[in-house]
């Protein structure tokens, strides 16, 4: 059969050109992905340049970025002048604690709130993390002095509920709101009453998103700074505040202060690196319908 008068044999992709096309798609990922990130891994190669070079070359000129002879008597000053061992102990009960009961009070908190649509509450609670931290601090001061919780951990771990239970309580709304109301329906009906509901069906179904909800709460109130700075005494600081402290008005120790700042952001990033994949998967989760 002859082909029609007008019409072009219909063109055909070869193997080779869409192998081409799909390396370039790549590249061009990897290439926008290395852009966005290389502020962020820049400074943080700075700031290991910084912690591993002694005080002579963090001030020559032009810039020394390789330590043409890398030392750790930067990370030996931070420990020798101040105690780092204490001061991490002090971050990880705040951290911890706060975020302990970030997710006892906010996981029911959020259910109750999404089976009830009360959306209006939805905003408040949005509202309250926006909220600047330093309009607490006067409040907070009073109260604990009052009470007696100035200068211990107990003030810290409940102002660090003002960071991490809002965001519990957002994020467990988005995954409550998302799972099948026949399951807790069907245990209603064979007799379980709302709260063995909520424990038997929901919470098991409801464990990414409160993985996610624990690692923000907990490096939000890792990261804090401003409540521990007035809140804390001599031996309940914690790091952000000991990293301030290696400021002083004689002189701007460049490496000491990178030293303290990566005693600090490396908790963090080993926390990140174990924990990525659940984070992964929480987000996926909660942003999965029907």
């Amino acid at each position: 059969m002859g082909v029609a008068a007008g019409a072009l044999p219909r063109a055909q992709t070869s193997p080779r050109i869409g192998r081409g096309r799909a390396t370039l798609r790549r590249l061009g990922f990897w290439l926008a992905l290395l852009v966005l990130l290389s502020p962020v891994v820049l400074v943080f190669l700075w700031m290991l340049s910084l912690s591993l070079k002694p005080a002579v070359e963090n001030t020559a000129y032009p810039p020394i970025f390789i330590p043409r002879n890398p030392t750790l008597d930067n990370f030996r000053e931070v420990f020798a002048n101040s105690p780092f061992g204490l001061y991490t102990v002090n971050s990880l009960v705040v951290a911890t604690a706060s975020t302990a009961l970030s997710l006892l009070v906010g996981v029911p908190a959020g259910y109750g709130i999404a089976k009830s649509r009360a959306y209006g509450l939805a905003a408040f609670v949005l509202v309250s993390r926006m909220t600047p931290g330093l309009s607490f601090l006067i409040p907070w001061f009073m109260l604990f002095r009052y009470l007696g919780l100035n200068n211990t951990l107990w003030a810290l771990i409940i102002t660090h509920l003002v960071i991490g239970l809002p965001i519990t309580i957002w994020v467990m709304m988005g995954f409550f709101e998302d799972l099948h109301p026949e399951l807790e329906e069907a245990a209603l009906v064979d007799g379980a009453n709302i709260w063995a509901a909520f424990r038997d069906v929901a919470l098991p179904l409801a464990r990414p998103g409160m993985v996610v909800a624990a690692i923000l709460a907990f490096i939000f109130s890792w990261n804090n700074f401003i409540f521990a700075v007035v809140l804390a005494g001599r031996e309940t600081r914690t790091l952000p505040v000991a990293v301030f402290n290696v400021l002083t008005f004689e002189q701007l120790a460049w490496g000491a202060l990178a030293a303290a700042a990566l005693i600090v952001t490396l908790p963090v990033l080993i926390l990140t690196a174990f924990v990525q994949r659940q984070i992964i998967v929480g987000m996926t989760a909660g942003g999965m319908k029907g």
